[in-house]
């Protein structure tokens, strides 16, 4: 089994809002990969005492355990016994009605002997390759097919789409948006290798338009992620000079890349 992780924050000076881990049973079969990209607050209250990453960490930490020893549950059964196990930490403390209490995207993946399961919500993206070297992208797309203008501020998502009917869902307090997630199953022999990336990994196809998936994983597989991450900071760097391409909230961001080969 091959495994590789690279998570990068997008500025030193702050914590890296990602978390990311790789799980193998004490058996020896199968595994899981969870992978979180922690929404940035506005400034101002969030209505919660705790971080971004301390909530990351939370839930990470309880994923990536309820992931290998609760086999009998469902990936969607397991984000919301998570979700659960975080909010109880922390209700008593902090006003988890905020629409900007911490929150973050999901990405799962869990395979045996026979099958690969996988969660996605938001817009982080897992990658799974199949034995004839076809890449197809497992997305939760529902914030790219929003209205811009439903995007136009922080104030205005945060009253229209975030975490609402119609718009976009993230990982917060409420357990129940584990059913909002896109899920689904695979059978193990279709997949080679699986590859989950925060946005600020993506950007290499999502923003830049430097390839497709495929040719990003592509980059991934003969170049490593750390090559990734390389060229998405050297996009960065030009983007912010030449002010060549638009719609970025931050000129760097935490980018995370995690490959498996089952």
């Amino acid at each position: 089994m091959r495994m590789e992780l690279i998570s990068e924050p997008g500025d030193a000076a702050r914590p890296n809002e990602d978390f990311a881990a790789l799980a193998l049973p004490a058996s020896g079969q199968g595994g899981a990969l969870v992978v979180l990209d922690g929404v940035t607050p506005p400034e101002g209250d969030d209505g919660c005492l705790h971080s971004v990453p301390w909530f990351c960490a939370r839930l990470g930490g309880a994923l990536t355990e309820l992931s290998v020893s609760r086999r009998d549950l469902t990936l969607s059964e397991i984000l919301t016994k998570a979700l659960r196990r975080t909010t109880d930490a922390h209700a008593f403390t902090c006003d988890l009605s905020h629409p900007r209490t911490p929150q973050a995207t999901v990405v799962l993946g869990r395979w045996s002997g026979a099958t690969v399961e996988y969660l996605v919500l938001a817009d982080s993206v897992l990658l799974a390759e199949a034995p004839d070297g076809t890449v197809s992208a497992l997305v939760d797309d529902r914030l790219d097919r929003l209205p811009r203008a439903s995007l136009a501020s922080d104030a205005i998502a945060d009253a229209t789409v975030r975490n609402k009917e119609g718009g976009f869902f993230t990982a917060a307090a409420d357990p129940a948006v584990a059913d909002r997630a896109v899920t689904g199953e695979l059978p193990r022999s279709a997949v080679r290798t699986l590859v989950a990336l925060t946005d600020g990994a993506t950007r290499w196809t999502e923003k830049f338009r430097q390839g497709d998936w495929t040719d990003l994983f592509g980059l991934v597989r003969t170049e490593g992620a750390a090559a990734l991450v390389t060229r998405v900071r050297a996009l960065e760097d030009a983007d912010r000079a030449q002010r060549a391409y638009l719609g970025r909230g931050k000129t760097h961001d935490d980018a995370t890349v995690v490959v498996v080969q089952p």
